[in-house]
């Protein structure tokens, strides 16, 4: 990534440091009481966590379920929303589109409260990464590598959840285009997308989710859920009733990127 982009990343979390920031809980929540038992009350605050798409048309939907988790993660004790670092790498927007404000709105995800970084390689996701996760002030960093490059490996992700831990800010990590191969997460995801339900008056339903859960570092593994996101709600349901099995949500969560630019400066709080 360029050293200008870098520098402003610097000068960003340098300003929130300042600010102070209270002290995180050890964990988060999904707000849902079946997937939060299950993870032994919701997954670690200073750990990695992997999110993979299960199919390349599942990447909006891995996408949408990422940023949830970010929500989740940057409400501290205090139910005060913190700001939240998005480093995406270049192809990302060149294969999936740039994120859009109004889907992310949608999600319920404040854009004004993203930092977004732009890196031209994953080489450069890593290092904005690694200086992101130092700021204790972040309510969680969203790291966006395109693909299976070589440099995100067993030991580059070691140095993430390294980070992680020692500020105890969640690093949450978008595979989209992707495979499983051995990391340092402590958990690792797989999301499809389900149909949403209709809700009354035939208003469109709530984004839903298939989740398998791949990984957790404490042996629990193997486990799958069907969940809605309420945004009001800033939390996940079970999904009730029986669905139709398909790949494509009736309410598109396509808005979270588009292929057109993100929008104009000034709703951004942008490194690049």
């Amino acid at each position: 990534m360029a050293r200008e982009s870098l520098q402003a990343l610097r000068r960003d979390l340098a300003a929130l440091e300042r600010t102070g920031a209270p002290q995180a809980a050890a964990i988060f929540s999904f707000g849902l009481s079946d997937v939060d038992a299950a993870l032994g009350g919701g997954l670690a605050r200073g750990a990695l966590h992997e999110v993979y798409a299960g199919s390349l048309r599942d990447v909006v939907s891995a996408t949408g379920f990422t940023a949830a988790l970010a929500i989740r993660a940057a409400q501290d004790q205090r139910a005060q929303e913190r700001p939240v670092v998005w480093v995406r790498q270049d192809f990302a927007e060149t294969e999936a589109g740039s994120l859009s404000p109004a889907g992310l709105a949608e999600l319920g995800l404040d854009p004004s409260r993203i930092i977004l970084v732009r890196a031209r390689d994953a080489l450069g996701v890593l290092r904005a990464s690694a200086e992101a996760l130092a700021c204790t002030a972040l309510g969680a960093v969203l790291i966006e590598p395109w693909g299976e490059p070589g440099v995100i490996d067993l030991v580059a992700t070691r140095r993430l959840s390294l980070a992680a831990a020692t500020s105890a800010v969640p690093a949450l990590m978008l595979r989209p285009a992707a495979t499983p191969l051995p990391s340092a997460a402590t958990t690792r995801w797989s999301v499809r997308a389900l149909p949403s339900q209709a809700l009354a008056a035939d208003a469109p339903g709530l984004p839903a989710f298939q989740l398998s859960l791949l990984r957790h570092r404490a042996g629990i593994a193997g486990r799958d859920w069907r969940v809605e996101w309420n945004r009001d709600a800033g939390c996940f349901s079970i999904r009730q009733r029986p669905i139709r099995d398909s790949q494509t949500l009736s309410r598109p969560l396509g808005a979270l990127s588009v292929d057109r630019p993100a929008a104009a400066a000034d709703t951004w709080r942008k490194s690049a």
